[in-house]
């Protein structure tokens, strides 16, 4: 079955991941788009994975068999640049052909809608449904080089204008001036072509690891977390740069490493650039995080006279109350970001450059910039771990935390406890989440205290309380 999470439908290649599944997602969009009665039109893109190119054509060929005009972006290139051209061009729909961070085994289809916003649930539940009940006969397809020839799909390169916005919002004088030495981990994904070109632009010196094309990402997870990013942290050091940077396989999140070769969470990377635009560049505005990112960015909220928004975990939750609020910036932290006035979607070539810039105006190291952050608002350490389910664990957690709301005794004062999005416990200056991801077969729990060893003691009483082990 065809089943959306919370970054789209994601499936292991030649399991759930099909043609047959991949055209029958297309036709349930393509009729979708066609009873709205708007624009006939889509933009569809894909990344480096195996079979994505393979697997846009099929997904193109369906979409145009309903009678909907393709955009085809002929190369593969990163998430955001999709959601960009869609809101550029005013369309109602677009497609990344992408499993993002997932392993290699796994790839996947991600909606867009107009504004090039991720498609909300209501959206991704109906297509889910009509998907789900289309049989094989129910296809129609249009030959995809019948269609190129008669204009039913056609061939597009949005990169230079989606390069070209991202350099009319960054700083490139001072960029310039500082002239940063940087390393760049593209992960083996589809960044690199898009940060060369920002980067080179604004004059800094740059070095790169991990840039062929390699669709099993170089036997790793394509997330840039502590564990991925080793060979970031050993470049950064050796080349004695002034930060690394890494982006996931396509593109939308972010990782960082200081100038000593120390990973900066993508906590820490959202607070920092909330804190660099209120108080360097004067900007004003709220922000939105979802409910397992850090309780520092209310801290700078707050400083300032701003507010900072809850929502669940998901980035089109995050999009959504971002437009609603007009909210400056939007995160979580897994490491995707978005500010305003760009795209209301994660980008990680567009907070990498946000990022050089933040290092250049202000003349401090990243390190320097963290102990500023801690000096001004005081220190909150997370702890993040994930435990992979068979389907009685999940039915017996979800009995047990979900059902009838048991919870263990933190030998803490519980100030609130929350149902919205999992069970999320507030106490004193910490609190703990546990959740089922919406991506993987997976439980994952958050925590965030005043220190690392608090945080992980949070994590160790409820993991114990649920019998996980390892």
């Amino acid at each position: 079955m065809i089943e959306f999470g919370t970054g789209g439908w994601r499936a292991i290649i030649g399991d759930g991941f099909t043609k047959a599944n991949i055209r029958r997602v297309a036709t349930a969009l393509g009729r979708r788009i066609v009873r709205e009665g708007a624009r006939r039109e889509i933009c569809i893109g894909y990344d480096r994975r195996f079979l994505s190119r393979e697997a846009a054509i099929w997904f193109s060929e369906a979409v145009a068999g309903e009678g909907v005009k393709v955009d085809f972006i002929n190369i593969s290139g990163p998430t955001p640049q999709i959601m960009f051209t869609v809101k550029s061009r005013g369309l109602p729909y677009g497609a990344a052909i992408t499993a993002s961070h997932n392993p290699a085994l796994w790839n996947g289809i991600k909606l867009f809608t107009a504004g090039g916003r991720d498609a909300v649930q209501a959206v991704t539940d109906e297509i889910q449904a009509e998907a789900n009940a289309l049989s094989e006969a129910d296809i129609n397809t249009v030959d995809f080089d019948a269609g190129l020839a008669d204009g039913r799909i056609v061939r597009i390169d949005p990169r230079d204008e989606y390069l070209d916005s991202i350099l009319e919002r960054v700083d490139i004088a001072a960029i310039r001036r500082r002239r940063p030495r940087v390393v760049l981990d593209p992960m083996f994904g589809v960044s690199l072509t898009g940060l060369l070109t920002i980067l080179y632009t604004a004059r800094c010196d740059l070095d790169v690891i991990n840039d062929r094309h390699d669709a099993f990402f170089g036997r790793h997870l394509p997330a840039p977390n502590p564990d991925t990013l080793i060979d970031l942290q050993m470049a950064v050091k050796e080349h004695n740069a002034d930060l690394g940077i890494a982006t996931d396989g396509d593109a939308d999140r972010l990782g960082v490493v200081d100038e000593t070769g120390r990973y900066i969470s993508a906590n820490l990377v959202l607070v920092m650039l909330y804190y660099y635009l209120l108080r360097y560049k004067g900007w004003k505005g709220a922000a939105v995080r979802n409910v397992a990112t850090t309780h520092l960015l209310d801290r700078v909220a707050e400083r300032y006279g701003e507010r900072c928004i809850e929502v669940p975990v998901g980035f089109k939750h995050v999009s959504a109350a971002m437009q609603e609020n007009d909210a400056m910036i939007g995160g979580e932290s897994s490491g995707g970001l978005t500010v305003r006035g760009h795209i209301f979607g994660k980008d990680g070539l567009y907070a990498a450059s946000l990022l050089v810039e933040m290092l250049s105006v202000t003349g401090r190291p990243l390190s320097g910039m963290v102990r500023d952050i801690y000096d001004e608002f005081g220190e909150l350490h997370m702890a993040e771990h994930d435990w992979p389910l068979t389907l009685d664990q999940k039915a017996e957690i979800a009995r047990r935390v979900f059902g009838r709301r048991e919870l263990p005794d933190f030998g803490l004062p519980v100030v609130r406890v929350s149902w919205e999005d999992g069970c999320k416990v507030w106490f004193e200056s910490r609190w703990i989440i546990v959740r089922f991801s919406g991506t993987e077969p997976r439980l994952r729990i958050f925590a965030e205290a005043p220190t690392r060893e608090e945080a992980e003691a949070l994590v160790r009483v409820m993991a114990g309380f649920l019998a996980l082990h390892g």
